[in-house]
């Protein structure tokens, strides 16, 4: 059996930075908060002739340009995105469209925050199938046009940002080594956006905050940290693996604090935890890909380099990966 190993990576954030101290329509007292709870101090945010797809397709073609792939030659376009062009069709057929990928299958799955662990589990089962050699997974989200101005407990921490894997089929030891994912349904209300579905019709949303994403941030603050630690003991002992042998820890960019105390936890050095939570907000699904990316193209991550990729989100749902780069 083939295994999958990552092939090239790529991610796109949107050009407009906007930083803590220029959200003037919060009281001017509580942007220093902004930092000292969550490590935010700057994200993206899309223009308004953007799309999911728009930042989706950036993130694709940086990923193939670096290694010069024929687009012809995707078998498969995986897309995580909560944050969707429309209800339907899924927002990865445009991006199918638009890379002129016509070989590709073209799908979206959405596991919110956590949808970069469970695509790169899928992705893996595909190859590993052995029916198909070559998958391009992208990660995309643009919650600035899905959230609430005023909202002061979600506003100021997301930002807009896309990433992408080529993964290819190998004969390697190297690759996707281990991949674990779950989900826990009585916690769906913690993180969700409770109009616009055949729950809440648009014609039955009477107040308007309801169409806008929302979460109950001390209860999924709790969740991730003893999800992702729960979920990196895991994986490295069901793949017999010591965590000090882990090289790279790549979580969900949330909170600050959320890293932090997942590090005491499982006794690892900070250091070892990659971060970019501080330049661009929490990009959802997006964040891990984002991050790999960078580590990757700075050389932080080398060839041979394990990394424990992680995440926690809606659904509840989270999960983790690890990966011999």
């Amino acid at each position: 059996m083939k295994n999958s190993i990552i092939f090239s990576t790529g991610s796109y954030v949107p050009e407009k930075v906007v930083f803590n101290e220029e959200l003037t329509h919060f009281p001017a007292s509580s942007l220093p908060l902004i930092a000292q709870k969550t490590g935010v101090k700057s994200r993206r945010h899309s223009s308004e002739n953007q799309c999911t797809s728009d930042l989706a397709l950036e993130a694709a073609r940086a990923c193939l340009a670096k290694v010069d792939f024929p687009v012809e030659n995707i078998q498969g376009i995986i897309l995580s995105t909560s944050s969707p062009d429309r209800i339907q069709p899924a927002t990865a057929t445009r991006v199918q469209h638009e890379l002129g990928a016509r070989n590709a299958f073209a799908l979206d799955i959405n596991s919110v925050c956590s949808g970069a662990v469970f695509g790169i589990s899928l992705s893996d089962s595909l190859i590993k199938c052995g029916k198909y050699e070559n998958i391009l997974f992208i990660a995309a989200e643009m919650y600035s046009k899905i959230l609430n101005k005023q909202d002061f407990s979600t506003y100021p921490y997301f930002g807009d940002g896309s990433g992408a894997l080529l993964l290819t089929a190998a004969d390697t030891d190297r690759g996707v080594m281990h991949s674990r994912l779950n989900t826990d349904g009585s916690g769906r209300d913690a993180i969700c956006v409770p109009g616009g579905g055949t729950m809440m019709p648009f014609d039955k949303i009477v107040n308007p905050r309801m169409a806008y994403f929302r979460m109950i941030g001390k209860t999924v603050y709790n969740f991730a940290v003893e999800k992702g630690t729960e979920t990196i003991l895991q994986i490295t002992a069901e793949a017999g693996v010591k965590i000090e042998d882990v090289d790279h820890f790549i979580c969900h960019q949330a909170n600050i604090n959320i890293l932090d105390e997942i590090a005491e936890r499982i006794g690892c050095p900070r250091e070892k935890f990659i971060m970019n939570l501080d330049r661009h907000g929490n990009t959802a699904s997006a964040s891990v890909l984002i991050a790999l990316d960078e580590a990757l193209d700075s050389k932080r991550i080398r060839e041979g380099d394990l990394v424990a990729l992680v995440a926690f989100g809606g659904g509840l749902s989270w999960g983790g990966n690890l990966i011999r780069m």
